[in-house]
């Protein structure tokens, strides 16, 4: 400045230099913190979106043996993603019959829940046609009711055509042990029931299901069912 001293000129200096690095630390940490918040708010919205969907599977092989007729197995195969249900079986419908079905699937409720898969299917072999379908588990605390059934409409014969159903009521007192009452509706092998009844028991680990059943245990020949389920 015109008229100031050299001594006055070096105190000016003097006073510039800390405020120059105070300015410099001020803006630095705002964009520090910028930084920071940009980077908190980026991890925060990937935490928050949602997981995309992916596939769960399950095999079952339920084998039969029907008192007076001959023994089998019925296996199925099962494959879920978000709301698509895939699913294929065999000796399900009849024996040498195989059939393949695509499903929508969706849940409601907490306390009391319900999962429903409506399904169509495809039947070919011994018995050839086509069959609308569905699967549901509705929940209650310890106690569950699980149904699948399917109405076959045989196109080689349609007085052939029929209903069938596998319907079970278990109570779990624990979680890997549950009990209940079944009944079915079969045409695989032929009995004095049109809808057989009986009870059932199940023992779970992990992924892993064992279940054994007796249909129409006061007859003369029951039906006995073991079966093992996986899911993966």
């Amino acid at each position: 400045m015109p008229g100031q001293s050299q001594l006055d000129r070096e105190i000016v200096k003097g006073r510039r230099a800390p405020i120059l690095v105070v300015l410099g630390t001020s803006v630095a940490l705002g964009q520090m913190t910028t930084t920071a918040l940009a980077t908190s708010h980026a991890t925060t919205a990937a935490a928050e979106q949602p997981a995309a969907p992916t596939w769960s599977f399950s095999a079952s092989a339920y084998t039969y043996f029907p008192g007076g007729s001959q023994d089998y197995v019925q296996p199925t195969l099962r494959a879920d993603r978000n709301w698509l249900h895939l699913e294929a079986r065999y000796n399900y419908e009849s024996h040498n019959t195989g059939s393949i079905w695509v499903g929508y699937s969706f849940s409601v409720g907490e306390k009391l829940k319900l999962d429903f898969t409506t399904m169509l299917g495809t039947v070919y072999g011994k018995t050839n046609g086509y069959a609308p379908g569905y699967e549901f588990t509705l929940s209650w605390g310890t106690v569950q009711l699980y149904s699948e059934g399917e109405y076959v409409f045989d196109t080689r014969n349609s007085s052939d055509s029929y209903f069938y159903t596998w319907s079970e009521l278990t109570l779990s007192p624990v979680d890997w042990f549950e009990f209940g009452a079944v009944i079915q509706r079969t045409k695989v092998y032929q009995t004095d029931f049109d809808i057989q009844r009986g009870l059932l028991v199940r023992f779970s680990h992990q992924k892993l299901d064992l279940s054994a059943c007796v249909f129409n245990p006061d007859a003369d020949k029951p039906t006995y069912v073991l079966a093992l389920s996986i899911s993966f």
